[in-house]
């Protein structure tokens, strides 16, 4: 309420209601955000200290879906009938060969859940665990496999997406794989090196890549940042480069051609300079001529 920002007084409540476990994307899924605004609120909130700033702790283990999302309580007897089902037992060999365990009894309830009441087809929701299972070993190296838990998760936003065929699911996968091309690039860029970024730090890297900004354009809100706040600041940096994206500017011309109203109210900008020179050249006209008639008198 003292921030006067809506957006921030929605994503607290958001935070309240998941007691203060869900991760960013499982919140800004269920408010139904794309990560540029739930950047701003959580900024906001950030930076009048309601929420921990990323990577400031770690994060407990979220809640479950929201109700509306809930899947129903399957039983063994469920999970039976299901496996009766060619498709389904087919599905389940596939995952479980992808994943290399054999799933238990709460897993395939959870992979139940994906087929039956969101109803995605199995190619769709073979590609999801394949999506999950990549994202993982990127994330944390080779070996590390994702829980059926967390591929619950994904599927739930790739249903409010709409991914319910191969090849929206593969655009959707390819659009997220470009996106991540680009990190190593932007984290030489900023400076900081070759190492792989924090999660928190790889939304922002992502969101900025999405918005679509030339490097120079980067760079640019970089420096502005570190001439600032003294260094590296990731949320007043993305207040910059959000800024910029709504105004449209993605480019280093750009931007100074978006500035140029800013700078006319604090001095002249091109073609001023010739104009107030020739004010002034009126105005001693004027008084040599007042001063000539005093003479005069």
């Amino acid at each position: 309420m003292q921030g006067g920002s809506g957006d921030a007084a929605l994503l607290y409540i958001a935070v309240l209601k998941n007691r203060g476990c869900g991760d960013d994307e499982q919140i800004r899924a269920q408010l139904r955000w794309d990560r540029e605004r739930f950047g701003r609120a959580f900024d906001a909130l950030a930076g009048q200290g309601l929420i921990s700033l990323p990577g400031k702790a770690k994060k407990p283990e979220p809640d479950p879906p929201p109700a509306e999302d809930r899947r129903p309580e399957y039983t063994r007897a469920d999970v039976a009938r299901s496996l009766e089902n060619r498709e389904f037992a087919g599905l389940t060999g596939a995952v479980e060969e992808k994943l290399g365990k054999k799933l238990n009894t709460p897993d395939l309830m959870i992979l139940l859940g994906l087929y039956d009441q969101l109803g995605l087809p199995p190619d769709v929701i073979f590609l999801l665990v394949s999506f999950c299972a990549e994202r993982t070993a990127q994330r944390y190296g080779e070996g590390r496999r994702p829980t059926l838990r967390q591929i619950e998760q994904e599927g739930y936003l790739w249903a409010r997406l709409g991914l319910m065929t191969q090849e929206s699911a593969a655009a959707y996968i390819r659009k997220y794989q470009q996106s991540r091309e680009a990190i190593p690039r932007l984290m030489r860029l900023l400076n900081l090196g070759d190492r792989l970024p924090a999660p928190s730090e790889e939304k922002y890297l992502l969101a900025w890549e999405e918005m679509g900004f030339a490097d120079e354009a980067v760079l640019l809100a970089y420096d502005r940042t570190v001439v600032k706040c003294g260094g590296m600041k990731w949320p007043y940096m993305n207040r910059i480069l959000c800024s910029w994206h709504e105004k449209g500017l993605h480019s280093v011309a750009q931007i100074e051609a978006g500035d140029r109203p800013a700078r006319r109210r604090n001095g002249p900008v091109s073609g001023q300079g010739e104009d107030i020179r020739e004010d002034m050249a009126r105005m001693a006209k004027f008084y040599r001529q007042l001063d000539q008639k005093k003479e005069e008198s």
